[in-house]
Formats: C-alpha cells, sequence, structure tokens
C-alpha cells in the first residue's frame, strides 16, 4: 500500500475541471451584468433557460441519482406558484421574498406525499407522483379563494415596482436557481450522501446490507428536488403573472424535464446543461412549424434513446474523456 502511495496520488480534478470551475465563476458574472446591457427580450430568455435548467438538474438528481421515475414533479412548481399567490397577492409580501419560502412550503408537502408515494415501487411510483400531482390540481381547482379553475392574475403583486428592477430581479433569482441548482448537485455527489445516493440507485439490497438507510435516502432526495421545483415554480410566475391549475400543474413541465435529461445525458451533472441547450435550439428553429414542432421533437427523442442511450453528453464523453465536474476520483502518477 504504502509503495502504491508512493508513486500515484488520487484526485478529483485536473486541468479541465479547474478552467472550468474558473469560467463558471466569470460566467455567473457575466449574467447579472447582463441587465444592464442586454436587450429585454434576451434577459427573459436567459431567465427562462436558467429556470427549465433548475427542474432539469431537480428531476435528474431524482431519477437519475436517485432512481425515483418521477412522472409528477409539476405537483411542486404548482405548489410554487400557489405559494406566490397566497404569500405575495392574497397577504402583500414582496414576490422575491417568497420564492425561498415556495421552497420550504413545497418541501413540506413533499414530506406529507412521501408517506403516500414511497408505499409505491417503480412503475406504480411513477403513476402515484402523477395522480398525486393531479389531485392537487382538481383540489385547487375548486378553490375560489385561489380563482378556481380559471387562475387569476397577479399583477398587482408587482405594484411598486419597476419594469426594470423586475426582469432584472427575476433574471439574478434565476441565476442563483439555474446556477444554484448545478452547484448543488454537485456537492451532493461528492459528499457521502451522494455517495450513498448513487448505491441505493444501483441496488437498494446491497446498499442496505451495507447499513445505508434506504428509505432516509430515497427520502431526502425527494425532498430536495421538491424543494428547488418549488422556488422555480415561484419564479415562473412571476415571470408570467398569471397562475391558473392548468399551467401551474400541467405534466407538461415533467415532459420537458424527461425531454432534456434524457437528451442530454441522464444521472450526469453535465447532461441536463447539453439537454437545455438543445431543447431551446430546436424549440427557437421550430417553432413555426406548429404541430410539427412536436413531432419532430419526438422523432428526435427516439433516435437518440436508441442510438445514444447514455445521451448527447455520453456520446461526448466516451469520445473524448471529457468531465467537467470532479465528482469521480482519478489515479495519477506522481
Amino acid at each position: 500500500m504504502e509503495s502504491f502511495l508512493s508513486k500515484y496520488e488520487i484526485t478529483r480534478g485536473n486541468k479541465l475541471t479547474y478552467a472550468f470551475s474558473i469560467f463558471t465563476v466569470f460566467f455567473i458574472i457575466f449574467l447579472i451584468t447582463t441587465a444592464w446591457w442586454l436587450d429585454r427580450a434576451d434577459v427573459r430568455r436567459i431567465t427562462e433557460f436558467l429556470y427549465i435548467l433548475a427542474l432539469a438538474q431537480m428531476w435528474n438528481l431524482l431519477a437519475g441519482y436517485g432512481g425515483l421515475l418521477s412522472v409528477g414533479q409539476q405537483l411542486f412548481i404548482g405548489i410554487g406558484a400557489y405559494t406566490l399567490v397566497i404569500f405575495s397577492y392574497k397577504l402583500g409580501l414582496n414576490p422575491f421574498l417568497v420564492i425561498p419560502i415556495a421552497g420550504v412550503v413545497s418541501l413540506i408537502v413533499a414530506f406529507g406525499v412521501s408517506k403516500v408515494a414511497f408505499r409505491l415501487k417503480g412503475a406504480y411510483f411513477a403513476v402515484g407522483t402523477w395522480v398525486l400531482a393531479e389531485t392537487f390540481r382538481l383540489l385547487f381547482s375548486n378553490v375560489s379563494w385561489l380563482g378556481g379553475g380559471s387562475g387569476l392574475s397577479i399583477t398587482k403583486t408587482m405594484s411598486g415596482i419597476s419594469t426594470w428592477w423586475r426582469e432584472s430581479m427575476t433574471l439574478w433569482f434565476a441565476i442563483f436557481i439555474g446556477i444554484g441548482s448545478v452547484l448543488l448537485v454537485n456537492y451532493i455527489l461528492k459528499s457521502k450522501y451522494g455517495l450513498s445516493l448513487t448505491a441505493v440507485r444501483d441496488s437498494e439490497v446491497a446498499s442496505e446490507s451495507l447499513g445505508i438507510k434506504v428509505k432516509k435516502v430515497k427520502l431526502l432526495v425527494y425532498l430536495i428536488s421538491a424543494f428547488g421545483c418549488g422556488m422555480a415554480g415561484a419564479l415562473i410566475f412571476i415571470t408570467k403573472l398569471r397562475v391558473s391549475p392548468e399551467a401551474a400543474f400541467s405534466i407538461d413541465w415533467t415532459v420537458i424535464m424527461f425531454f432534456i435529461v434524457v437528451i442530454g445525458g441522464i444521472g450526469t451533472i453535465e447532461g441536463p446543461i447539453i439537454g437545455t441547450i438543445v431543447y431551446f435550439t430546436l424549440r427557437e428553429t421550430l417553432n413555426g412549424f406548429g404541430t410539427w414542432y412536436l413531432i419532430i421533437l419526438g422523432l428526435f427523442t427516439i433516435i437518440v434513446m436508441i442510438k445514444y442511450p447514455q445521451g448527447l453528453w455520453g456520446l461526448i464523453k466516451s469520445r473524448f474523456n471529457i468531465h467537467l465536474f470532479a465528482i469521480k476520483r482519478h489515479v495519477k502518477e506522481k
């Protein structure tokens, strides 16, 4: 052992991962400054890109690393949206202060619904999470105080806030949530909990035999994902200024997450980043094709799943052996 350690050293990162870390810092600073000089439409596109990235990272953490295939993450987006309605529209709290509150409320709801969802396994869990989301959608559709099925406009929550400040604050919170979700996943995977999480994903029986508390590990990743989706949900509807059950609890949110993660590469941090870029590129390019846009998007997804089951990032990684995040340990000669 001593001779081995004298000849080799174990490291996490390399020159590329260190360079990417430095690039990330400068990129965050660059994004923050765009509020002052970029066109308003482009600022809104960046904001949307970042909150979609956050959703994709949260779903990837849950499904790609935790092995919990949820089709009901729109539940927490909806909870985040209606937390915004209650605390900001009804109670008058600053909408941007509600964003972290939305995360906490979503976490509490997730803890409650987990008592039901975690009784189910595999495909039953996936269907069960969707049923829970639909149940909450129907529940909010019947609460007239919150606008009922038709929803309500929350424009008055922005009274007294100038357009520039509203869009700039929305952008900066999107940076915090979007880039923060990437850094959070990176931190989790480097920790002992991240090791336990991937072990549970690969084999619950083997993990339990090693002393890992499987239920606690799965519950924690479910709560973290709900927290992130809840904050993103509040931010999304700050940009839209109208909340309705159909929009807030729409399964389209989970479909977008699924598409991005599968295209980019499930079970990788880089995958959702690549997938989000691809999603926005295809959407901007094909949006004028009407219903053909969805058909082309579906065909593209099927082709990638068949030819590159590890996603586009998996293809890049296998070809060039590139790692942007220092997750795995590497052995090299001193």
